[in-house]
């Protein structure tokens, strides 16, 4: 046991041996409910965007945890063959560069397969923009003109083009309800949103 723990903190295994506690840190986190794994995937156009598909979370995990045990194979063996010499220390960089590339490799390869579980998830579409209430933001809307602003459910927001069937008072400011997408004319059409907090 004592062999492992010199050698998990050995150089230049204690490196990833770091991130590797961070690692676990987070997902112990991530198990009680203290992190949401839902915005796993706003970091996923930063710098490991070539894992692209999967969370950053996951594939910072599989990195960290092949390049820790590439990291510490590399280290026994130097402790073996090279204990504390001038050597050791250029050794140990070598062993240290190799181990990132290949658990980068690892990596990529594990991450094919799991690609495939994170992209089932339905692309958002205009008709999902369907009943939600939007505000209006050109002076009015008429049964061919109008814009309006609208919320999707992910919190994001959008001006969308809307039009009024039949006679209405809708200015800016108005808020309205989207009934139905029309995808030849590529509008949404929309009556007034009468809020019960008003009917008070």
């Amino acid at each position: 046991m004592s062999g492992f723990v010199a050698a998990a903190t050995g150089f230049p295994a204690v490196l990833f041996s770091f991130l590797l506690v961070v690692v676990v840190g987070y997902w112990l986190l991530a198990l009680l409910g203290a992190i949401d794994l839902d915005h796993g995937h706003l970091f996923d156009d930063g710098l490991f965007a070539g894992f692209g598909g999967v969370p950053l979370a996951i594939s910072l995990s599989l990195l960290t945890t092949f390049s820790w045990f590439l990291s510490l194979a590399g280290t026994v063996v130097l402790e073996a063959v090279h204990p504390a010499t001038p050597v050791r220390v250029l050794l140990g960089v070598a062993v240290l560069l190799v181990a990132l590339v290949l658990g980068a490799l690892a990596t990529r390869v594990l991450v094919v397969p799991l690609r495939r579980l994170f992209s089932g998830a339905a692309e958002p579409t205009r008709a999902d923009f369907v009943g939600r209430p939007c505000v209006v933001r050109t002076s009015t809307v008429t049964h061919d003109f109008g814009q309006a602003e609208v919320t999707a459910a992910d919190g994001s927001s959008a001006i969308v083009q809307v039009r009024l069937a039949g006679a209405g008072n809708l200015h800016a400011g108005s808020r309205v309800v989207i009934y139905e997408y029309d995808s030849e004319g590529e509008f949404f059409w929309v009556s007034p949103l009468e809020l019960e907090a008003e009917k008070d």
